[in-house]
């Protein structure tokens, strides 16, 4: 057999990973394994850079690497392609020329590595007959259907050192720190490195806050002598009656979110009159090596994505259902958003512990 195997959207600690698992799989079944660089858009090239041959030697020591060996793209949707016509910018369907390139090819399957949005795309290019098997990749893990996807530990653990760091100078100087973190409209990343970084307020898009419990949990601090604080925001968070914070937006693509915790911390400057600084970490979460647990979980997921391919499972996603690995319908992992349960145990420990949640 022939396999192709990309990488779409945002990266995440632990695709190269994830490359290597699944290239050795493949080869250990006498099959031949291509890469495309830079999501699909290698299948647009005619040249030799837009796909290249994965062999041992090319693999070789990259599964502690962050990044992608392939490269990446969260621009540039193949069925709402941004090209330029009469000096204006339109959205255009190129996605018949993907499926031209991958029938030329002769591969007979693609292994699509990405999020929510990546498996829409292969949701439809499955539609129009790509054989796809989806690899789920989310520093989010907001895709439904799998309890974990790679890459969210490793968020985790760089967001939650952070906190930690920010504990010693938030002290020192009597501030009150925002932190804003990864999070559009689900806060994962924000409800377990603040639980576990001992944050005082932690904002989520799926509990909307009112600034003023905040406000009034911080004054209750400082009166009881503690006067200092930190703050976790995720990006998407927003107040009662209010909108999430949006920097502008882009044809083809969703609207930018971001600029709450300096939005934050002006608000909680002027309704306290405490002294507050702002931190956004941004793509700081997304790099650096994955941790072991975000390694092994991604080597498995190349490892099962093989197997699927290898017993005809297209058009599904490896999904994680601790202890084993399963397949599960894309269509089925993009029709909800995994959402932080309020109702869950990390939630209401946070509660327990005297966390604010803002509401």
């Amino acid at each position: 057999m022939h396999i192709l195997v990309n990488t779409g959207g945002g990266d995440a600690p632990g695709l190269n990973a994830v490359i290597r698992a699944v290239t050795l799989s493949a080869l250990r079944r006498g099959w031949k394994v291509t890469g495309i660089r830079r999501g699909y858009h290698g299948l647009l090239q005619k040249d030799s850079d837009g796909l290249v041959n994965l062999t041992r030697d090319s693999v070789r020591g990259i599964a502690h690497l962050g990044g992608t060996i392939l490269g990446t793209v969260n621009k540039g949707h193949p069925f709402e392609f941004i090209t330029e016509v009469g000096g204006k910018k339109v959205l255009t369907d190129i996605s018949d020329q993907i499926m031209e390139r991958y029938r030329q090819i002769g591969a007979d399957a693609v292994i699509a590595i990405g999020g929510d949005g990546a498996f829409r795309i292969a949701n439809r290019f499955a539609q129009k007959g790509m054989k796809i098997v989806g690899v789920p990749k989310t520093i989010d893990n907001d895709l439904s259907c799998t309890q974990a996807t790679f890459g969210f530990d490793t968020a985790v653990m760089v967001a939650t050192e952070a906190i930690d760091r920010l504990h010693t100078t938030a002290e020192s100087h009597e501030r009150v720190m925002v932190v804003e973190v990864m999070g559009r409209y689900a806060g994962w990343i924000a409800m377990h490195a603040g639980v576990a970084g001992n944050a005082h307020v932690i904002l989520l898009p799926e509990i909307p806050y009112d600034m003023a419990k905040v406000v009034a949990h911080l004054k209750r601090r400082y009166t009881n002598g503690r006067r200092y604080a930190v703050v976790v925001c995720a990006e998407g968070a927003a107040p009662k009656d209010g909108t999430m914070s949006t920097i502008g937006e882009e044809l083809g693509r969703e609207i930018r979110i971001g600029g709450l915790a300096e939005h934050l911390s002006a608000e909680i400057n002027k309704l306290t009159g405490f002294e507050t600084r702002s931190l956004v970490l941004g793509h700081l979460q997304r790099g650096g090596s994955p941790t072991h647990r975000d390694r092994l979980l991604a080597l498995r997921f190349g490892a099962a994505a093989v197997r699927m391919v290898e017993e005809g499972k297209f058009g599904h996603m490896v999904a994680y259902h601790p202890p084993t690995m399963v397949p599960v319908l894309i269509e089925d992992a993009i029709k909800v958003m995994k959402t932080v349960p309020l109702d869950s145990d990390t939630v209401q420990t946070a509660r327990d512990l005297g966390i604010c949640l803002g509401d």
